[in-house]
């Protein structure tokens, strides 16, 4: 990697941001937020509504289909001891939906609030709804809290059904209050499918089926992508330098559909969202990877900073074709990989011509991300967002935004 990328300094992606701006709950509909629109270096107050008049016919957009999962999990203890259970990702089986599908028993890497408190005894919730009692054991410590095993006493109860009937909604820790009964439904997309994330993908939380349905009818191509959001996504840096900082890594799955799309584009590629982008970016790296032949025991991975030391001049079709084949070999239709991918100031762009996002915390990778994507104009962008009294953060406004240099 070379020194530019290593001596980034996080100081310089701050802010001023007030909790009075921080967006504590959901507008009463949807798409009744702002939307910023810039492009041609010129920012806009709109309406997110009016986001059908910024895509043209022949775009194509791509959503992250991922379904939020109700992570947070209460017990209490014979004592009276509260132990907080978070999901975070699945271990055995280390597939999202193998997990949810279970009918007797899983294992899951966990973050414990009250760890302490905890000694290895079995946590015990009955569950009425259902007629079950869920047991939750600890099988070791791990470095993001703990792995856990559930058991439950009744085969013919999936997972996805439990965590359903006793989970809430993981509603993000800058919010400072508990999760809502608006929360379950709000705190996700109109289009979720496949379960697995512990954070929405928020930039898609302003849109409704009638705004997509005018997308359609403009002639707009709608596609999915699936990456399922872990609790890293709210992870500081706390080093001065990017260098030090080691991003979380997720889950993707990319179809042949979603590249044959990329391909067959007769215009710009649109991503909702920071999560959909970073999926976008690391199928071309992916690609690379494939071309070089740095695919090590079929596992498919973009490392954090693969796209600062992979060779740079290999076209997107040659990298997306490649790809392509690899996913052909496999019977199930798609390719599960995962990425870890960091985008900075300076990454080149491969895939994606513009970006409907919120508005990110200071000194985050998202908005190291938007300074990599419009360049020094972020600071504008943000100055005006605060001047105009955008709501910001996940249940915030909107932005589309076009690359530096369109």
């Amino acid at each position: 990697m070379s020194a530019p990328y290593k001596n980034i300094a996080i100081s310089e992606y701050d802010y001023p941001l007030d909790d009075n701006r921080i967006a504590k709950h959901p507008l009463k509909h949807r798409d009744a937020s702002k939307l910023l629109v810039y492009k041609n270096k010129e920012v806009i107050k709109s309406t997110f509504t009016s986001i059908v008049d910024e895509i043209s016919t022949g775009d194509l957009m791509v959503f992250n289909n991922t379904k939020v999962v109700q992570a947070r999990l209460r017990f209490t203890k014979e004592t009276g001891a509260n132990i907080e259970i978070f999901l975070l990702y699945p271990v055995v089986p280390n597939d999202y939906q193998l997990s949810f599908m279970q009918t007797h028993t899983n294992q899951w890497n966990c973050i414990v609030g009250n760890i302490k408190r905890w000694k290895g005894e079995v946590l015990k919730l009955s569950i009425g709804e259902l007629g079950i009692t869920l047991l939750a054991q600890m099988v070791r410590r791990t470095e993001d809290g703990a792995l856990v095993e559930f058991t439950w006493d009744n085969k013919d109860i999936t997972f996805a059904q439990v965590v359903e009937h006793v989970g809430e909604v993981p509603i993000p820790p800058y919010l400072n209050r508990n999760p809502e009964v608006d929360d379950k439904m709000r705190y996700q997309t109109v289009y979720a499918k496949p379960e697995g994330s512990v954070a929405a993908p928020t930039a898609g939380l302003h849109f409704t089926e009638n705004v997509l349905s005018q997308l359609k009818v403009k002639g707009v191509l709608l596609t999915e992508t699936t990456l399922h959001v872990g609790a890293g996504t709210f992870k500081p840096v706390k080093s001065p330098t990017i260098e030090d900082h080691e991003m979380h890594t997720e889950r993707i799955y990319i179809t042949i559909g979603l590249i044959d799309a990329i391909l067959n584009r007769k215009k710009d590629v649109i991503a909702v969202g920071t999560t959909t982008l970073r999926t976008l970016e690391s199928i071309y790296w992916l690609g690379v990877k494939v071309l070089e032949n740095k695919i090590e025991e079929n596992m498919y991975k973009v490392d954090q900073w693969d796209p600062y030391t992979l060779k740079q001049e290999i076209g997107l079709n040659e990298a997306l074709n490649a790809l392509k084949n690899q996913i052909s070999d496999h019977r199930q239709g798609f390719l599960s990989a995962s990425t870890q991918l960091l985008i900075v100031p300076g990454y080149k762009f491969k895939v994606v011509n513009r970006l409907v996002t919120n508005f990110h915390q200071p000194r985050s990778t998202l908005l190291l991300l938007v300074a990599a994507f419009i360049g020094d104009d972020w600071k504008e962008v943000y100055k005006f967002a605060l001047e105009n009294d955008f709501r910001f953060l996940s249940y915030g406004d909107s932005s589309i935004l076009t690359r530096a240099g369109q």
